[in-house]
């Protein structure tokens, strides 16, 4: 028996996410995506298949880098339109018992202590299955939108982004003690006073003098992800998140990226199995492995390269459209998406991609693999990307919808599990209990339950 493989969807609310101009394959149902059913569906199908989460991208702006327009985004549906992936949670988790919900949300924009609130909300409608992926944002279109000139520097929207963490932490778990809620309706008190502090936060970025307006939820603190790959997001990843996602076109590259992570988790004192690492993949499969080949050539007729350098200029901050399509692509720093530059130059020197080869590479299923076969043939696969890169699961991404999640169910999971390598039922509880076995809080050593509420500041007499 082989390491336990996970599975995650990866989604967004919105038309092309991950595989620009598959949208307009006709048995795609991406327009859809206004509908509620089409959500419900789709939760109900990743539950059918025991997968962990469905996690949720999302972005604050749109991809107008390539030709200095969005003209391209919005031609070809390049994550625009795009609805809040917040408000997905309640329905689907209404129409789930176990699946866990991952929700990106950027905070660079978005003050902490309304964000506490909105998060503890799910945490309560979803019965403790909800996850939060920090995001510090890459878009310059999406500061211009908040009111600013430009976003922050790379690094420093990581240093707001720790200040960001230790508010929310102090109002998660500080704020309210466990006991806080009483609920007594023959006395008429429902809450302690005494049992609700308020956390006193005085810092660079944050003035949060109050208390968290919500009780207690199930977890507490969401299930944390990160998906930072540079330097300074490994280093805030190793800190803060439970699960990491990272992304790269080959074993060697996500290898790297796994090898960095853990190196920094361990620097810090934190223990290794509480650190789960999701790889990016795409899989396409059918009943044979004949089936599974002609899926991936009718897919790849489908591929719109303008659509593709518009999703790889807003990641990068670099716009394509400057260079001719057979030009190599060398590592530029910019203030967008460093690792997603650097997972086509820097960070395997050996090969070296053209403009065009990136633009039809992350044209399925964005920087990851694309596995195609049929079950037997997958599920090699998996496990061999399993042992050659140290990963836990896999983040899996779709060309259609919801046609590449059901064929993951159909084909790839009864496999796995008779390779007793998948699971066959969930353990029960919340998102937390589900990955870690154990919970629902956040580790006791976890820089989260480190925190300390502050003292009142004291005015002059």
């Amino acid at each position: 028996m082989g390491k336990q493989i996970r599975f995650n969807a990866f989604q967004m609310n919105t038309v092309g996410h991950q595989s620009p101009g598959m949208w307009a394959h006709p048995r795609d149902h991406s327009h859809r995506y206004t509908d509620p059913d089409h959500w419900t569906e789709l939760a109900r199908l990743l539950e059918a298949g025991r997968f962990d989460a469905l996690f949720l991208a999302d972005v604050l702006g749109v991809y107008d880098v390539y030709q200095g327009s969005a003209d391209a985004a919005l031609t070809h549906a390049v994550q625009v339109p795009l609805n809040d992936p917040l408000a997905l949670v309640p329905l689907m988790a209404s129409a789930t018992t176990h699946l866990g919900f991952g929700v990106t949300c950027a905070l660079t924009y978005e003050h902490p202590y309304t964000f506490a609130r909105r998060i503890s909300t799910l945490d309560h409608l979803s019965r403790g299955r909800i996850g939060w992926n920090i995001v510090t944002g890459y878009l310059d279109s999406a500061a211009r939108n908040l009111g600013l000139d430009r976003q922050l520097g790379h690094d420093e929207r990581y240093d707001l982004a720790d200040e960001y963490l230790d508010v929310v932490y102090k109002l998660w778990e500080k704020s309210w003690e466990d006991d806080a809620v009483i609920n007594d309706k023959q006395h008429g008190v429902y809450t302690d006073p005494a049992k609700v502090h308020p956390i006193n936060h005085h810092g660079r970025y944050y003035q949060v003098p109050g208390f968290h307006l919500c009780e207690p939820s199930p977890q507490r603190t969401p299930l944390l992800y990160q998906a930072g790959t540079s330097p300074r997001g490994t280093a805030f990843a190793a800190r803060h998140a439970e699960c990491t996602f990272v992304s790269g076109p080959s074993k060697k590259v996500v290898r790297r990226y796994v090898e960095d992570t853990r190196a920094a988790a361990h620097a810090t004192g934190r223990d290794a199995d509480r650190l789960l690492i999701y790889a990016q993949a795409l899989i396409i499969t059918g009943k044979t492995a004949t089936e599974a080949q002609a899926k991936y050539e009718d897919y790849r007729s489908y591929i719109n390269i303008d659509a593709a350098l518009a999703l790889l200029s807003g990641w990068t901050g670099v716009d394509f459209s400057r260079f001719p399509l057979d030009a190599t692509i060398d590592y530029i720093e910019s203030d967008a998406g460093r690792s997603a530059l650097a997972s086509f130059s820097a960070a395997d020197p050996t090969r070296k991609w053209t403009v065009r080869e990136a633009a039809e590479y992350i044209s399925l299923g964005g920087r990851g693999p694309v596995i195609v076969g049929d079950a037997a043939q997958v599920a090699d696969q998996l496990q061999a990307w399993m042992e050659e890169t140290g990963i836990d699961g896999f983040n899996l991404a779709f060309a259609i919808a919801h046609e590449t999640m059901r064929d993951v169910v159909d084909f790839i999971v009864p496999e796995l599990q008779r390779r007793s390598c998948y699971r066959t039922e969930y353990s029960g509880g919340t998102l937390r209990h589900q990955l870690f076995g154990a919970g629902p809080y956040l580790h006791p050593q976890h820089a989260g339950r480190q925190v300390k509420i502050d003292p009142p500041l004291q005015t002059a007499a």
